[in-house]
C-alpha cells in the first residue's frame, strides 16, 4: 500500500543511498551519521543492488543519482513509481543536463532535488539541507501526492479574469513553497490569465534547477514565467523565480517593482528563503500584495505572510487536504497569518478576486 513505509512520530527515518560515486556514498553516510533520527541502512552503486536492498530493507527515503551506469535513475525513479512508491530525493550534479532531468523527475514523483556537493556550496551546507530534506521526504503523503497529479486538474479549471491593466500595474502577487510546492506552483502558475499582476516567487531548490523549472512552466503558461535576474522588473503578465542559491527581495525604483537577487545566509535552512522575499514584499508593497504559502516542512514563509498580512496585504495557505506536506501553511495559521485556506484549486482564483479588491 501506497505511504506504508514511512515512520511516524520519533522512529528513525531509514535511509538507502544509490549512487554510482564511491565517494558521494560515503559522504553521504558520514554527513547523515550526524543525524540523531537518520539512519542510512545501505548504500547502492545502481538500480539494480537498490531493487534487491529496498525489498529487504525497506527504506522510508531514497536519495537517487539520475546519471548511473546500467539503468538511469529516471528510469529506475518510474519503475518505483509505479510498483513500489517509496519518497525519493533527486541528488544531480550541477549542469543544465542534470537539471533538466531533475526536474523531468518531479513530474514523475521524486519529492525533493538538490545538487550533489561541489565548488558552489559546502559539504556542511550540502549536509544541512540533506538531512532537512530528508526529513521532509518522510513526511510525504505519497498517495495524496500521486492521487493529485493524476486528476490533472489543469484540465479542467475555469478562471475568471476581468482584471484591468491599471488594477495589475501596482498588484504584485507572492508566492513561497517547499517540498510538493513544483506540482502547486505549476498549477497556479498555468492558470493565471495574460493580465495577471506581477508574480514573484521563492520555491527551494537548487542553483541551475530553479532556471530550468521555469523553463518548464513557462512553456504551459499564458503568462511570462523566468528565473529572476538581478534588477528584473516586476511586471504584469510575467512571474519570477528567485534563482536557487540566492535570496530575492522586492524593492522599488521609482514607480516599477523590481527584484534584487543576494548572497547572504540561509535562513530556515534555505537561501532563496520565503521569508526574505515575503518580508521584502510587506515593506515596499504592502497592502498591494497579496501572499499565498505552499505545501511544504518548516516554518519559512510563516513570519514573513504575518508580517505582509499586518501591512494591509491579503493572504493565503494551502490547505492541509491538499498539501504534500503540511508544515509551512500550517506554521502560517497558527500564526494567523492567512485570511483564508483554500485547496489547491480555488487558490489561482482567489488570487485574482484579492487583486481586484480595494
Amino acid at each position: 500500500m501506497i505511504g506504508t513505509h514511512i515512520k511516524k512520530g520519533t522512529d528513525m527515518i531509514k535511509v538507502l543511498v544509490v549512487d554510482d560515486s564511491a565517494v558521494v556514498r560515503k559522504i553521504f553516510k558520514t554527513e547523515l551519521a550526524k543525524a540523531p533520527d537518520i539512519s542510512v541502512v545501505g548504500a547502492a552503486p545502481d538500480p539494480f543492488v537498490a531493487r534487491d536492498m529496498i525489498v529487504k530493507l525497506k527504506p522510508d527515503v531514497i536519495t537517487l543519482d539520475v546519471e548511473m551506469p546500467r539503468m538511469d535513475g529516471i528510469t529506475f525513479l518510474d519503475k518505483l513509481m509505479k510498483f513500489y512508491p517509496i519518497p525519493v530525493i533527486i541528488v544531480s550534479s550541477l549542469t543544465p543536463k542534470g537539471s533538466k532531468v531533475a526536474i523531468q523527475a518531479l513530474e514523475l514523483g521524486a519529492v525533493e532535488v538538490m545538487a550533489k556537493p561541489g565548488s558552489s556550496f559546502t559539504v556542511g551546507q550540502m549536509s544541512e539541507q540533506l538531512i532537512e530534506k530528508i526529513r521532509a521526504a518522510a513526511k510525504v503523503n505519497l498517495k495524496k501526492m500521486i492521487s493529485l497529479r493524476e486528476r490533472k486538474m489543469s484540465n479542467s479549471l475555469k478562471i475568471s479574469s476581468s482584471l484591468s491593466l491599471k488594477q495589475t500595474t501596482n498588484k504584485i502577487i507572492a508566492l513561497g513553497a517547499s517540498t510538493g510546492g513544483t506540482e502547486a506552483l505549476r498549477f497556479v502558475l498555468s492558470h493565471m490569465p495574460k493580465a495577471s499582476p506581477g508574480i514573484v516567487i521563492v520555491q527551494h531548490m537548487p542553483p541551475l534547477f530553479t532556471k530550468s523549472y521555469a523553463d518548464q512552466v513557462n512553456s504551459i503558461s499564458m503568462i511570462t514565467v523566468k528565473e529572476a535576474a538581478d534588477g528584473d522588473a516586476v511586471l504584469p503578465g510575467t512571474a519570477l523565480i528567485a534563482p536557487g542559491n540566492f535570496h530575492m527581495m522586492l524593492t522599488r525604483s521609482g514607480a516599477r517593482y523590481i527584484v534584487r537577487i543576494t548572497d547572504g545566509p540561509l535562513v530556515h535552512h534555505q537561501r532563496p528563503a520565503v521569508d526574505v522575499l515575503f518580508n521584502s514584499v510587506a515593506k515596499y508593497a504592502g497592502a498591494n500584495a497579496v501572499g499565498a504559502i505552499f505545501t511544504g516542512m518548516g516554518k519559512d514563509g510563516a513570519d514573513g505572510l504575518l508580517k505582509m498580512k499586518q501591512a494591509g496585504a491579503k493572504t493565503i495557505a494551502q490547505n492541509k487536504e491538499t498539501c504534500v506536506v503540511f508544515g509551512m501553511p500550517a506554521e502560517a495559521i497558527d500564526l494567523g497569518a492567512a485570511d483564508e485556506v483554500l485547496p489547491l484549486e480555488l487558490i489561482p482564483q482567489k488570487l485574482l478576486n484579492f487583486c481586484k479588491s480595494d
